[in-house]
């Protein structure tokens, strides 16, 4: 099936978030909407499926016009739509997710579940999915979650998918498969819109790229396009890459974390007997696949997870046994991997949340009062420094791009004086301009001799931060080695091979 966007126009208020975008999708293809957050991708994406009405412009179907009043007529006019946060209900089995709003019915009016087993059984072995129709979605790791989701969309016969921001939560392992998938998608005739700004995944997948710049389109490019000429269409100015960052100067071991264990309450070990320091103006990135001990530990920092053992001292305090609170006084930063359920209270206003776990006196509160000129003064200085796009500090957080998201608690972290910052993949979900005044920031930060720990799962930013880098294999450390290790090297540790004696770990 063909899909044609002809001068779609879509405003909020005085703000043009769709500004006469033409795009053409054709069967058989993968079409890459390439674009910084906030740039008016996922805007034209819920235009096409039902979710905003156009203020102008048309939607074509093989060279015919369509109206639709909601996703429930994009869906069953043939497109399907893989949201960058899922759409399932975690307490429902895969098949119970994916019958939702076509439930299938025996004789008598009764859910006829095995009928919508069956369905996903035979999506699943035709695409290699491995996925267990009785399953709960909420036990499911990420990417098999994604895979249920793109289930839904291919029970209901969809040919056009959109894939909006699909590999935000994704580790590079379950990235590839899902390229994977996408080709098969595209084989078997499927029309693809992929949106992302991510430019490694747009070489490696899309057969046309279409790049949008605050609302416009701004030109076409091809896949064998280098990443500074993306990256330079997508922001409209030339873009650094590589982090800059000069030689570093370290001081005295601040972090110390000794014999560290953490146990969940059903007894499996998440953190094994896991020892480092972090010296003052040092980045130590903690590199693994996703799921093998990183957010545990990182959480543990913030005293948000309770070790059942060990030590952790910030300039000889121990820390362990402390509140959350009481962890914050000792001044650490701290940037949690998912900004919109630990970072941010979506419906406080971008100053509200640039204040929060300071209601504890000056500047922000005075004896038992607000002092709302003082958080909005700040708030104003950090929306400049740090470049928050927002029409208002008083504009729900929740409303702002992933981006902007982001900078919001780092302006948040950063504005305070700092003993420590723990950043847990700080650029996830984040376009490419943001990725590059972040980076910026974590640096200015290591170099003002604060001890930075940054959790990642992507190699290319590891290596780009890193002075040492400290690999996690199921809870414990399989080793910890210079920022110059091959990517080859690295790469076995995440599988959990020592660099040393090259056997796997236990």
């Amino acid at each position: 099936m063909k899909l044609e966007l002809r001068g779609i126009t879509k405003r909020f208020g005085s703000l043009v978030a769709n500004d006469q975008i033409d795009l053409v999708v054709n069967p058989g293809e993968i079409h890459c909407l390439l674009g910084e957050n906030g740039a008016g991708k996922s805007t034209l994406m819920n235009v096409l499926y039902g979710l905003y009405a156009a203020d102008e412009g048309e939607v074509l179907l093989d060279d015919e016009v369509v109206h639709f009043d909601g996703p429930g007529d994009a869906m069953e006019a043939g497109i399907g739509m893989v949201h960058q946060h899922f759409m399932l209900v975690p307490v429902f089995t895969v098949a119970e997710n994916v019958m939702l709003g076509h439930e299938p019915t025996r004789a008598g009016g009764r859910l006829d579940l095995e009928q919508a087993r069956a369905k996903v059984r035979e999506i699943a072995d035709r695409f290699g999915f491995h996925v267990d129709p009785d399953a709960i979605v909420e036990d499911l790791p990420v990417g098999v979650q994604q895979r249920v989701e793109i289930i839904k969309a291919l029970s209901r016969d969809a040919q056009v998918l959109v894939f909006d921001e699909p590999t935000a939560v994704l580790t590079p392992q379950e990235t590839d498969e899902l390229m994977a998938i996408m080709r098969q998608l595209r084989d078997d005739g499927a029309a693809i819109i992929f949106i992302t700004h991510k430019l490694r995944e747009v070489r490696e997948v899309a057969d046309r790229i279409t790049v949008i710049r605050r609302g416009k389109v701004v030109g076409e490019a091809e896949p064998t396009s280098t990443d500074a000429e993306l990256a330079s269409l997508m922001v409209g100015r030339s873009v650094e890459l590589v982090v800059a960052k000069g030689e570093p100067q370290f001081s005295d071991a601040l972090l110390e974390v000794e014999n560290l264990e953490i146990v969940d309450r059903d007894g499996l070990v998440l953190v094994d007997d896991v020892s480092f320091e972090v010296r003052g103006g040092e980045i130590l990135v903690v590199a693994g696949v996703q799921g093998n001990g990183q957010t545990e530990l990182a959480e543990s920092l913030l005293g948000l997870v309770e070790p059942s053992s060990g030590s952790i001292r910030l300039d000889g305090v121990e820390l362990v046994g402390r509140s959350v609170d009481g962890f914050l006084r000792e001044g650490i930063g701290f940037v949690p991997e998912d900004r919109s359920v630990d970072g941010l209270v979506g419906t406080f206003t971008v100053a509200e949340n640039l204040m929060l776990d300071r209601l504890d006196g000056p500047p922000f509160v005075k004896g038992a009062s607000l002092q709302i000129g003082a958080r909005d003064e700040f708030a104003r200085r950090a929306v400049e420094e740090f470049d928050i796009r927002t029409q208002s500090i008083h504009a729900p957080a929740g409303r702002l791009s992933g981006g902007n998201q982001q900078k919001v608690v780092l302006a948040r972290e950063l504005s305070r004086e700092l003993r420590l910052l723990v950043a847990s993949q700080p650029t996830r979900g984040v376009d490419v301009g943001s990725i590059e005044f972040i980076h910026e920031r974590i640096v200015a930060t290591r170099d003002a001799g604060v001890p930075v720990i940054v959790v990642a799962t992507e190699l290319d930013e590891a290596l780009a931060l890193a002075d040492r880098i400290l690999v996690m294999y199921r809870g414990r450390i399989v080793g910890i080695v210079p920022a110059d290790t091959p990517r080859d090297v690295l790469g076995l540790m995440m599988a959990g091979i020592a660099p040393e004696e090259g056997s796997k770990v236990a």
